[in-house]
C-alpha cells in the first residue's frame, strides 16, 4: 500500500483540497481488494457496531463500524495515508489560526484521541440497496476531530448499482449553497473535509462549512469503505 500511494501526485492533491474541498485518488484498490473487503460485511465478528439509517433519521443504508484490530487494508490505508494527509490538516490549521497540530505518524494522533477519551475506532463498512441513501452528514464522534477524510467506492458503477453518487455540499458565508457529484469507480478513493475548510478570500482565508452523502440507489447494492482518521467517544 505505502508503494502504491508513493504513484500520487501529492501536490496536486493538495491544490484539489484548497481549492475543490476534495481530491480523487483513482485505483487505491484493486478489484479482488474491494470484493474482500466487501465480502466482511455479514460477518459480525469484524464489526463493533451496526446502524441501520433510518431508525436514527440519517437516510436509508446501514453501516457496520470496525472493532480493532482493524483488518489489515483498512489499517494499512488508515496509517499510510495520514501522513500524507496531516501536513495538508496543519497548513488548513494555521491558515484558520486554530493553532492546532497533528503529529507526523497516525499512532501519535490516536494516542492524543485515546487520551481525550475517544477510543472507538471509527473505520465503517456501508452498505445501500435500491431506493437507499445517506443524508448530508459530517463526522465529528468527539472535541478531537482530524480535519480529512477518505471514501473508497468497493462496488463498480453500472454494473453492481446505479444511482447512488457521492455528494458533497459547501455553505460559504452569505452564500447559498453548493453542490458537488464527485465521479469515482471501483477502487477510487476520495479525500474532503470532514467539517470545515479554508478559502482565501480578499481579507484573509474564512471558514467553509462542508457536508456529505450519498444520493438515491436506482438499482443493485452499493458498498463503501470510510477511513476516518480520529476515534470516537
Amino acid at each position: 500500500m505505502m508503494t502504491r500511494l508513493d504513484d500520487y501526485d501529492w501536490e496536486m492533491v493538495a491544490r484539489c483540497l484548497d481549492s475543490q474541498g476534495n481530491a480523487v485518488l483513482n485505483g487505491v484498490l484493486t478489484q479482488q481488494e474491494c470484493e474482500s473487503l466487501s465480502g466482511l460485511y455479514p460477518h459480525e465478528d469484524h464489526f463493533r457496531s451496526h446502524v441501520v439509517m433510518a431508525r436514527h433519521g440519517f437516510g436509508r443504508g446501514e453501516y457496520r463500524y470496525f472493532r480493532y484490530p482493524l483488518p489489515e487494508p483498512v489499517q494499512d490505508l488508515r496509517t499510510t495515508l495520514y501522513p500524507r494527509l496531516a501536513p495538508i490538516a496543519n497548513s488548513w490549521t494555521g491558515r484558520l489560526g486554530s493553532g492546532r497540530h497533528y503529529p507526523p505518524a497516525h499512532a501519535d494522533y490516536l494516542a492524543e484521541c485515546h487520551a481525550a477519551g475517544q477510543r472507538r475506532p471509527t473505520p465503517l463498512l456501508l452498505q445501500y440497496g435500491p431506493g437507499d441513501y445517506n443524508c448530508l452528514h459530517q463526522d465529528l464522534y468527539g472535541d478531537l476531530v482530524f480535519p480529512l477524510q477518505v471514501a473508497v467506492l468497493l462496488s463498480e458503477p453500472g454494473r453492481d448499482f446505479t444511482g447512488g453518487e457521492f455528494v458533497l455540499t459547501e455553505q460559504r458565508p452569505r452564500m447559498q449553497s453548493r453542490a458537488e457529484v464527485v465521479p469515482l469507480r471501483q477502487g477510487d478513493a476520495v479525500i474532503f473535509a470532514v467539517n470545515e475548510r479554508p478559502v482565501q478570500g480578499a481579507r484573509g482565508a474564512y471558514r467553509v462549512a462542508m457536508r456529505h452523502g450519498v444520493s438515491q440507489v436506482r438499482s443493485g447494492r452499493r458498498h463503501t469503505l470510510g477511513v476516518i482518521f480520529h476515534d470516537a467517544r
